[in-house]
């Protein structure tokens, strides 16, 4: 017996799911059972977890005792859901609260001069940190000196340099012994939500917040394993309950339909933009404002102002992403090993999208600066495995400042270096500085062939139990092939199939591949994600083409 076979028969599942797991490596049964039904009981105990107690005995003294607390939130959506988190938490708790964001426009990420300003002009006895402060020294060293207690809640790397904080929760921290590192700050706020309720109100019930932890989690691109699976699981159940007027209002511009299971690729693709657009354009604080909306018209208004932000932030990418296009195109830069594309009027909170877009065109890293005068600020992106903080380090000469990591970065350039330091990034490219070092990593499961004899039916309600997919654990497209019973275009030249499967029927939609409606033989052959066909309910099945290769005549 196959180990697909054997894993089969032991999961009661189809053999096109085990066939996942094996092509992972993944042959236990009890382990891929524990995976596919995650629970919040098996979470890492918070024992090790560095400093969460110092945290959570504060901030309760400060609930007690009536002091005043800035919640400080970065500008993205980790940020915003931690912020949004722990602000209700503490009210609800009985603390006297002032949430702060930061903003990409004014002082930028994290706690900068700006925000230290804003901080201490709210006369805090608490200064709490989402998201950021990791690196924030001197301004935290500022408010620490002004008298405010500092607390910081983050994820990202840690610098060598000790922290002027009363308490820093962070799994990087090299003396923090949790072992599972890849909790956004919204799943550590939720870990001191534990810490703060177990002092104040053992009653207190914290699973609503579990839909902000799911988004904010999906949106930080995290990894979708151990701890953080079982927390967004059990969020997007809570997401899909639209209990949160605010989360409710989102679906509803989102069109996404709660009675349906909510996927991660919803929330990555269609709510996470929608609540980062309001700080890719000015100040974050209207998305902030939704989560914690109170009823369902307050809501719907703010909704209504953040649809209009992410619409605006659309026609701002569409426009920046052509003019990037234009310029490499008319400059011969296509097959350069590098990108640097500097203009003015960029956007500074849509620089890093754009880059991302272009990678994705042309498969090099990718500058994308925008200009405020002479001052340039811009975010690089690079195809998988690429070492751009390696590459800016060997070009950072020209350059003001830069920082980041291997996947993103960030780089602020004086307008008279940015042709020198697009000469040193191409010449660091090109000789090498950002390629991967090893075998870039992919998921062997990325592509399955549809085992003959599987119902399509059972394979796609047993792939929806991978739910939620993501970072280490992508939706695997199916290969499959059939019989080509019919091809046309429908609507704005996109392509529609009807298939025969072994007996069973099967549509499949290609975005924008009409033209290949005329050209496919009687055997085809496909690669895509199988979903359930809402439209037409019951057990039909619909297939979201990427490729398809023919085999035959054509039909007719």
């Amino acid at each position: 017996m196959s180990e697909v076979e054997r894993l089969s028969r032991a999961l009661g599942s189809s053999r096109t799911l085990a066939q996942v797991f094996v092509r992972r490596g993944q042959l236990e049964a009890a382990s891929v059972e524990r995976f596919l039904s995650p629970q919040l009981s098996q979470l890492t105990l918070p024992d090790a977890m560095a400093d969460r107690e110092v945290l959570a005995e504060r901030l309760a003294h400060a609930a007690q005792h009536q002091q005043r607390v800035v919640v400080f939130g970065d500008y993205d959506c980790d940020g915003i859901t931690s912020a949004a988190i722990l602000t209700d938490l503490l009210r609800r708790l009985g603390a006297v609260v002032i949430p702060q964001l930061a903003s990409r426009f004014s002082g930028g990420y994290g706690v900068s001069p700006e925000a230290t300003d804003r901080i201490l002009a709210a006369k805090p006895a608490v200064l709490v940190t989402c998201d950021c402060g990791s690196s924030d020294h001197k301004s935290l060293s500022r408010v620490r000196d002004a008298g405010v207690d500092v607390l910081v809640i983050d994820h990202h790397l840690v610098p060598r340099e000790p922290l002027p904080a009363m308490a820093f929760l962070n799994p990087h921290r090299p003396e923090c012994g949790f072992p599972y590192k890849g909790l956004a700050s919204c799943g550590l706020v939720l870990s001191l939500g534990a810490a703060l309720r177990k002092r104040l109100d053992p009653k207190l019930d914290l699973r609503p917040y579990l839909d902000l932890v799911a988004i904010g989690t999906i949106a930080d691109v995290a990894p979708l394993d151990g701890d953080n699976r079982a927390l967004v699981r059990a969020g997007l159940n809570v997401l899909g309950t639209a209990a949160r007027p605010g989360v409710r209002a989102l679906l509803e511009y989102a069109k996404i339909d709660p009675s349906a299971p909510v996927r991660g690729e919803d929330v990555a693709f269609r709510i996470a933009p929608r609540i980062n657009a309001p700080g890719r354009l000015g100040a974050p604080d209207p998305a902030f404002d939704l989560l914690l909306a109170r009823n369902l018209d307050t809501a719907r208004s703010l909704a209504a102002r953040v649809e209009q932000l992410t619409d605006e932030r659309k026609a701002i990418q569409q426009e920046m992403e052509e003019q990037a296009i234009q310029v490499i195109e008319r400059e011969g830069w296509a097959d350069r090993p590098a990108l640097v594309i500097a203009e003015d009027g960029f956007n500074h909170g849509i620089v890093g999208v754009v880059a991302g877009r272009l990678v994705d065109r042309y498969q090099v890293p990718v500058v994308v600066i925008g200009f405020e005068g002479d001052e340039g600020r811009g975010s690089v992106r690079g195809p998988a495995g690429a070492r751009l903080f390696d590459a800016l380090t060997e070009a950072s000469g020209p350059l003001t400042r830069f920082g980041g990591h291997q996947a993103a970065a960030g780089v602020t350039v004086q307008r008279s270096a940015v042709a020198a330091f697009r000469e040193a990034f191409e010449a660091a490219c090109g000789a090498g500085a950002a390629a991967p070092r090893g075998e870039v990593q992919t998921d062997p499961a990325a592509v399955v062939p549809l085992i003959a004899g599987d119902r399509l039916y059972q394979v796609v309600t047993d792939l929806e139990r991978l739910e939620p997919c993501g970072e280490r654990n992508p939706a695997p497209s199916l290969e499959i092939t059939a019989r080509l019973t019919s091809a046309r275009v429908v609507g704005d030249g996109h392509l529609k199939l009807d298939l025969d499967v072994g007996g069973q029927r099967l549509s499949a939609f290609g975005f924008g591949q009409g033209e290949l409606a005329g050209s496919l033989g009687s055997e085809v052959t496909l690669v895509g994600k199988l979903k359930r066909d809402t439209y037409h309910g019951g057990e039909a099945v619909e297939l979201r083409i990427g490729s398809v290769q023919s085999a035959a005549a054509p039909v007719g």
